[in-house]
């Protein structure tokens, strides 16, 4: 008998090695798909797919879920969400990012000789947006109660086996949580030893978050027994956190910490329900959320490559590797010039910036022997139409000569500070169902190492530092009082034929539309499976300005990955390219195909990072 089993694997062994491509399976579902950041997140969607929800009610689910683990976000961050609807055939985008308080002026941060907002801290903190975000898309597209949806989250909040990815996190970060005192007592679970942090599998329990949550959910159920709506009580747990007692603590909490946060800021702030930007590439439509994010510079990049063969070039190619990098670097110079809030004057000028004829423009500039460190920002309105001029022409001129810029300064590996800044990670969320609702969300915002509000456990969010405070760096982004800062978040849905195709989003910073990007082509150009596609060796572009930190760029620089060719390596190296390299570069990209043909879902995750995904 051991002789029998011992031939078997000699026989199954070289067998896995030919069929298994990747280094997770594919993920194939019926009824619904459920991808996220953490296992037990995806785990959270499973059980509100389980109770009947769909696939908003899931994705809410989940977005609950990881803003409790404290997975790269929390509840005082933000929500930026696609969702396709079935029943109007039609994708809408929700905006729930906050904005920047009362007294959040240039001349405020620059009075404390600040060349940007800070990283961290109560001054680098919008209005709260995430739980704004899930009770509008709960009360407009969802099914279930906040109580029903919540109740994952809830769970999680009265304890749950920490990971190590965010145990080491607040243990990496104790100079700066020790400043902050509501934020020292939920983190600090062991303030008398060396390590002040949870261990990882310890129950980390959060007791003040559990009773913020649970009065949300009170204020559901009480409208409910007054005779309200599912909406109407669903908006009425949105009041309690944004006009009631959980705001008034929230102030109470960011102002004696030295905030800015007032009652009014957060009683003004509102969801916006959008239109989402859309560009076709061979016939493909590509839909991503308007300039508020960096979203519009990969519809851009897609309208720049559809005039190149990239098949024919080989997928990453030095040729390949070249003419995406370029085009990329196109692409976000325009983004770090233009892209701002669009309810802030003066008005964007997106219909050329997304127009087939500027990106034609666009690609003529590309050199194809080397890489072009001068490439900035074009002038998009003589394709606006209407006879617009461009109001910040003569800052065109001048551009890039104010940020900080480090072109000679090689990048050393993931520990350097500037790569983690410009990787700056969050999460993401994929959900979908049979009937047909597909969500694809990046939600972020009060990571560790975040302060607390008070006694609300809510962590409040970084991305005021996303602002500048000179309009010569970007002039559509500079900061003003009740706007939203320009953001790195960008989820992705694609529609063929009529019918969804891909829903895609990643975490990354500034590199999200650059994985994302990629993995579209590795679908479309190269006919790779969804779960090849979120494991391929992806490379990294660091000419653009980081939305992070002190907003440093370094042009020429390159990521590829370590199994990038001798001769690849060598060819970019002549091309003027200063290159990095990591063993996974892959995002991790969360993502779902739909299969018309056979009726199912595939649902991709990639293996760089804790992302996870359940299917039925």
């Amino acid at each position: 008998m051991r002789k029998c089993h011992t031939t078997l694997l000699l026989v199954c062994l070289p067998l896995l090695a030919i069929c298994q491509s990747t280094q997770k399976p594919v993920l194939h579902g019926q009824h619904w798909m459920a991808i996220t950041g953490k296992p037990l997140a995806a785990t959270a969607g499973s059980i509100v797919f389980q109770q009947g929800g769909n696939a908003v009610d899931a994705a809410c689910g989940m977005i609950a879920a990881t803003s409790t683990m404290w997975d790269v976000l929390s509840w005082g961050g933000e929500t930026q969400a696609l969702i396709y609807n079935p029943k109007t055939k039609k994708v809408i985008g929700i905006n729930a990012l906050g904005v920047a308080p009362t007294g959040a002026t240039p001349a405020f941060y620059k009075q404390k000789n600040l060349r940007y907002p800070p990283e961290y801290g109560p001054l680098a903190a919008v209005t709260p947006g995430t739980p704004g975000g899930i009770l509008t898309m709960l009360a407009e597209y969802g099914t279930k109660s906040l109580k029903e949806v919540l109740a994952p989250a809830m769970e999680l909040a009265k304890g749950y086996p920490i990971e190590a990815q965010t145990a080491n996190s607040i243990q990496n970060n104790k100079k700066w949580i020790t400043e902050w005192p509501y934020s020292k007592q939920v983190f600090f679970t062991h303030p008398d030893r060396a390590r002040v942090a949870p261990d990882a599998g310890e129950i980390f329990r959060q007791q003040d978050l559990l009773a913020t949550l649970q009065k949300m959910v009170d204020a559901e159920q009480e409208a409910l027994k007054k005779g309200k709506s599912r909406k109407e009580a669903i908006y009425a747990a949105y009041d309690r956190f944004y006009k009631g007692d959980i705001a008034r603590e929230f102030v109470r909490g960011c102002q004696e910490q030295g905030g800015l946060i007032t009652l009014q800021d957060l009683a003004n702030w509102k969801v916006h329900i959008e239109e989402p930007m859309m560009v076709t590439y061979r016939g493909i439509e590509v839909y991503k959320l308007a300039q508020w994010t960096q979203g519009p510079a990969m519809l851009q990049a897609l309208n720049i490559l559809e005039n190149f063969d990239l098949k024919g070039m080989g997928y990453n190619s030095t040729r390949y590797i070249h003419t995406i990098y370029q085009a990329m670097n196109l692409a976000f110079a325009d983004r770090d010039f233009y892209y701002g809030d669009p309810y802030f004057p003066p008005e964007e000028p997106m219909k050329g910036l997304l127009s087939k004829a500027y990106a034609k423009e666009r690609a003529r500039m590309i050199n194809m022997e080397k890489n072009d460190t001068m490439i900035g920002p074009g002038d998009p309105y003589p394709f606006e139409g209407g006879g617009k001029t461009n109001p910040y022409f003569d800052l065109l001129k001048t551009w890039g000569h104010t940020a900080v810029y480090k072109p000679d300064e090689p990048i050393h590996g993931l520990d350097d500070p500037f790569l983690q800044t410009f990787l700056s990670g969050t999460t993401s969320v994929e959900a979908a169902d049979q009937e047909g609702w597909v969500v694809s969300v990046t939600p972020s915002g009060g990571w560790v190492p975040a302060t607390i509000a008070g006694r609300t456990g809510v962590g409040m969010s970084q991305r005021m530092q996303s602002f500048v405070l000179d309009e010569k760096e970007s002039p559509f982004n500079v900061m003003e009082p009740g706007k939203r800062p320009k953001v790195t978040l960008t989820p992705t849905l694609a529609m063929k034929d009529g019918k969804p195709y891909l829903s895609f989003a990643v975490q990354g910073g500034d590199t999200q539309d650059q994985n994302l990007l990629q993995f579209f082509l590795n679908v479309v150009e190269f006919g790779m499976t969804v779960q090849e596609a979120v494991e391929a060796a992806n490379f990294n572009s660091y000419q653009m300005y980081s939305c992070f930190g002190l907003h440093e760029r370094k042009p020429g620089g390159i990521t590829l990955q370590e199994n990038t060719p001798f001769w690849t390596r060598k060819e970019l190296k002549q091309m003027g390219y200063k290159i990095d390299y990591q063993e996974r570069t892959s995002g991790p990209i969360n993502a779902i195909y739909f299969d018309w043909q056979h009726g199912s879902f595939w649902g991709g995750s990639s293996n760089h990072g804790e992302d996870y995904g359940i299917g039925w």
